[in-house]
């Protein structure tokens, strides 16, 4: 591979008597793109991506971050702070969903100050460091440098601290109930029950810690009062511990934790093994490196590098893992469903809702063995708790609508990930579709009584959101239509599947050519606005949800009166101003802001019911349009900065958008096995696969003037298919895409070149 800007080339000198530098190494390094600050300029009122720098291993169990906010505020780094109040282990998968699982650890000198505003000191980013395997800061207060760095479960600290004769490192448990206990010199143990939700009553978080120095000072602290108690038990509970330091000396802090207990929490240290501080970080990094190496982009800008491997980076964190090894080496895990420790795979903290329509894709597609324990573990979850997860952080949440586990299993069952209890998969799927959770309302399905009977959920029985949650059952029927179909199943099962599959047309209105909420008498609400935010739709407008007909495009095309008008209500979306109406909030909510601001009409990128419209161009014989919108948005609202995202990055799912966009192709509908086109982004693009095979994607003459798809070749043949699929890319070999700076209008047009659709083929 020749050595281009994304390789960084390192010249090896080697002085034989002359002095002749005799070669140079090229080193594949995509981490080092990585900004993990992208996306933490943001703000209850204005998101631009509400991330945090998670420092951890690929989907590993125990994420860690310095913290600016207060304890138990969802915004717990933001880059617009001045001060760290502590490093904190966090399992936070979105400020809307906050935490648990979480304590802290902080240098402090002179005074042993556990307060979190006063222990807090003063930094600069001046004075950051902030990769994926590895943090470092400057604590101006404190004149400490703090590092840190991460395994699945554990982490090792190293403080370098000035010379004084006081110096300490506070631990602190967090509020809510807490416990922590000195052991001899040099450990600390305790544990955390802080949660926001979805928890069993026997919920902890279970932490030992060892430090390389002994303690000269040891005392703990209970709701405000320190003490020189060794152990303490209350609402809120932490430790002081010090002792003499020299100018520059280094004091590590070995750390892990564990959902099952302190044995466990002891067993989990032991990843960290006999390796030094800076032996850790290379091996975080080479991990980093194997996982984002999966995808190689070249010819590129230095900003897009790093926004690419920026968003691969977030796409590879969430579902974390929530198992760990017993003495045995066995996988077990703390069930948040039931409260047992269970054998067998678990992941957790994500959102469905987000994430079916193209994180999961790419795991599918890129990822597939790691996928498919998470799929194993999906299954647990159905065996735990009756239910398949919506929003599960650690257990279920009540949070957003739809059945969308159906797409995630059957999807991954369709493209060759299996989970071995298929009995269960099936099971599962159907027992959510007449269920709902009796204490997460968004698990199962919130009026199935309704749905089953009517084929959507009235808009004026008292369930919010109904007509986004009819188009999206409709779509989770579709999915289960086709699993059903794949598994052999009874005539009678398919056809009840495939029938549902289109009762996203009961909530089309002819009159506006609009999808618009239905009462339980067959009459559509009154009055309507296409604008309104929420009400009958989800975090979006009628203009938002109409395109969420996945796997049927050219049935909505067909209700439209044909591709001519359909086309003409697409770009009606980006022609119109920025209009809304936040009366169901009763004010701007921050995703109608992140709109407006962007200047792309309404056209609503920061949010997930949107994100697929543009490919639907594809469907109406015009992809040239999407060619030019899809770099439309990845230059205009991806950058590698602290405001680098449009809105929120949603567990991976902003991310995965763009890493699929940036390839050229994008899964429209997940549970098909078609990747709709775009355009790519870089000249060239490989993709490792997990079976030994690589996809190369080049587009020649690719630039910013170049964005339109001249011509296609799939391995030396014309291609004129506005899709690929998914056998295609596994097979290997290469895809070549001729660049132009105006679009080919005859390229793609035919019938036989659009992507699936229910109505075209049942298959």
């Amino acid at each position: 591979m020749k050595c281009q800007v994304l390789i960084v080339c390192v010249l090896i000198f080697l002085w034989l008597g002359a002095g002749i530098p005799a070669r140079a190494q090229c080193v594949f390094d995509p981490v080092e793109y990585v900004n993990p600050l992208m996306g933490t300029q943001s703000t209850y009122e204005l998101s631009t991506g509400n991330t945090y720098p998670a420092i951890a291993r690929p989907w590993g169990m125990n994420f860690w971050m310095p913290q600016t906010g207060k304890m138990g505020d969802g915004w717990a780094y933001v880059y617009t702070a001045n001060k760290i109040r502590g490093f904190k282990q966090t399992h936070q998968p979105s400020p809307w969903i906050n935490d648990y699982g979480q304590f802290s650890l902080m240098p402090v000198v002179g005074t042993p100050e556990f307060d979190q505003d006063k222990r807090a000191s003063w930094f600069s980013h001046k004075g950051e460091v902030a990769k994926p395997y590895y943090y470092k800061v400057y604590l101006a207060e404190h004149d400490v440098v703090t590092e840190f760095t991460t395994t699945d479960r554990a982490a090792l600290f190293r403080f370098t601290f000035p010379e004084n004769e006081r110096s300490y490192v506070v631990v602190d448990a967090f509020d809510r109930g807490s416990f922590v206990k000195i052991v001899g010199n040099n450990r600390i143990e305790g544990y955390t029950t802080r949660n926001s939700g979805g928890v069993p009553g026997n919920f902890k978080n279970y932490f030992v810690i060892e430090f390389d120095k002994s303690f000269e000072y040891r005392h703990t602290f209970a709701d405000g009062k320190l003490s020189d108690e060794l152990y303490q038990q209350a609402n809120h509970t932490g430790s002081v511990i010090g002792f003499r330091t020299e100018k520059g000396e280094k004091v590590h802090a070995r750390v892990a934790s564990s959902f099952i207990s302190l044995e466990q929490a002891e067993r989990n240290l032991k990843e960290l093994g006999d390796d030094d501080f800076d032996a850790l970080v290379e091996k975080g990094k080479t991990e980093w490196n194997e996982v984002l190496g999966a995808i190689q982009v070249e010819g590129g800008s230095l900003d897009q590098y790093r926004v690419f491997y920026s968003c691969l980076y977030r796409s590879v964190l969430f579902p974390r893992k929530f198992y760990e090894f017993d003495a045995a080496g066995n996988i077990v895990h703390y069930s948040p469903y039931n409260g047992n420790v269970l054998s067998g795979y678990m992941y957790t903290d994500m959102g469905f809702w987000d994430t079916f329509r193209c994180l999961f894709p790419l795991l599918n597609l890129v990822y597939p063995s790691r996928n498919r324990e998470i799929q194993e573990g999906l299954i647990n979850t159905y065996k735990e708790s009756g239910f398949f997860p919506e929003w599960a952080s650690p257990g279920h949440r009540g949070c957003m609508v739809g059945n969308n586990s159906a797409s995630v299993l059957a999807d991954a069952y369709l493209k060759g990930v299996r989970v071995a209890d298929v009995e269960a998969l099936y099971a599962g799927l159907v027992h959510g579709t007449e269920h709902v959770h009796p204490k997460a309302s968004s698990t199962g399905r919130l009026g199935n009584e309704y749905y089953n009977k009517l084929g959507y959920v009235p808009y004026n029985v008292g369930i919010n959101e109904s007509a986004a949650r009819t188009l999206e059952y409709a779509y989770d029927d579709w999915c289960i239509y086709r699993l059903a179909k794949a598994l052999g199943r009874p005539e009678e099962e398919i056809d009840k599947y495939a029938k549902r599959a289109m009762n996203y047309k009961h909530l089309f209105d002819p009159e506006t050519k609009l999808m618009r909420g239905k009462n339980q008498d067959g009459s559509f609400m009154t009055p309507f606005s296409p604008l309104k935010w929420g009400d009958a739709f989800t975090e979006g407008n009628s203009w938002h949800y109409t395109w969420s007909v996945f796997h049927d495009p050219q049935g909505l095309i067909d209700l439209m009166g044909g591709k001519e008008t359909f086309v003409r209500m697409l770009d009606s979306v980006f022609a119109v101003p920025p209009l809304f109406d936040a009366s169901y909030y009763g004010g701007v909510i921050h995703e109608i802001r992140e709109m407006t601001v962007m200047n792309m009409g309404n056209y609503a990128h920061g949010n997930q019911p949107i994100q697929h419209m543009i490919y639907l161009y594809n469907y109406a014989g015009q992809p040239w349009k999407a060619q030019y919108w899809l770099r439309e948005v990845m230059n205009r609202m991806y950058t590698p900065g602290p405001d680098g995202y449009c809105g929120d990055e949603d567990n991976g799912q902003t991310s995965a958008w763009y890493v699929f966009s940036a390839m050229g192709f994008y899964p429209v509908c997940p549970g098909t096995d078609q990747y709709v086109l775009g355009a790519p982004l870089f000249p060239r693009v490989t993709i490792n696969f997990e079976n030994g095979k690589k996809m190369q994607i080049i587009a020649s003459g690719n630039d910013d003037g170049h964005r339109y798809v001249e011509r296609m070749r799939l391995n030396r043949k014309v291609y004129t298919k506005n899709y690929i699929t998914h056998a295609d890319l596994l097979k290997g070999g290469r895809i070549e895409f001729r660049m132009s700076e105006q679009p080919n209008r005859l390229r793609g047009i035919g019938d036989a070149d659009v992507p699936y659709s229910f109505s075209l083929k049942r298959e």
